[in-house]
């Protein structure tokens, strides 16, 4: 039998993964459940581990997975399934057709420019040129412009985003305090990170603990895009 605490967690990083596809951060857990520090997470997490509600999987940062849920819950959802279709997005990049030239509509989605690589760690050379297109389902994009990036290194793990991982970007040359951008600095190094304004200063935020939040003049700092979706093979 689970705690009151236990439960609440357990549900809350079952409702994230399914809205999303990723876990939860600690910090995000510790709002949700109103715990003064992440010690307290530690300890759900461990106790739900032990009794085989999830599991941690290895070598990944905030990797968490539903083993199962409580049995009144699990009854409930399979009630409510019996007359769901889901609707599933392949992983597999490899099975998308290219198309010629920029962007083009079609019945079974959109095909989007990959433009190389972003750095999520240290800052790499500037965006490359056109390599190949994605499929995306067209209700993954807003208005305006689109193009994706394979992303290199673990600088923001704890958002969720892998190395190897295809982000998608909508172009806009302006961004929010908290908005996850594609940004050039000084015109050369194009980096992921979460951007935060800071007086007149820009702050490229990393989210995890073992990269430096870097700090820039805003003259310093172009948005080339801000992040909207990604994409994961397994």
């Amino acid at each position: 039998m689970l705690t009151r605490k236990q439960h609440e967690l357990l549900m809350f990083i079952h409702e994230r993964l399914k809205e999303s596809g990723v876990p939860p951060s600690f910090d995000e857990m510790k709002e949700a459940l109103d715990l003064r520090s992440k010690s307290g997470i530690h300890r759900l997490i461990t106790a739900l581990e032990e009794r085989g509600f999830i599991r941690r999987l290895p070598h990944r940062a905030r990797a968490l997975e539903i083993v199962r849920l409580p049995d009144s819950m699990a009854q409930g959802l399979a009630a409510s399934r019996r007359n769901f279709s889901p609707n599933v997005i392949e992983g597999s990049l490899g099975k998308v057709r290219p198309l010629p030239q920029g962007m083009t509509g079609a019945p079974e989605g959109v095909a989007v420019p990959v433009m190389g690589r972003i750095a999520a760690g240290v800052p790499i050379s500037a965006i490359q040129d056109h390599t190949h297109n994605i499929t995306v389902p067209p209700d993954l994009l807003g208005a305006g412009e689109h193009f994706a990036l394979e992303v290199k290194g673990d600088s923001m793990i704890e958002a969720g985003i892998l190395d190897g991982d295809t982000v998608l970007v909508r172009r806009a040359a302006t961004a929010g305090s908290g908005d996850i951008v594609v940004a050039l600095v000084d015109g050369e190094e194009a980096t992921l990170k979460r951007l935060r304004r800071k007086g007149d200063s820009i702050a490229l935020e990393a989210a995890n603990p073992a990269y430096e939040t870097r700090i820039f003049g805003p003259d310093r700092v172009d948005v080339q895009g801000i992040l909207v979706g990604l994409f994961r093979r397994y």
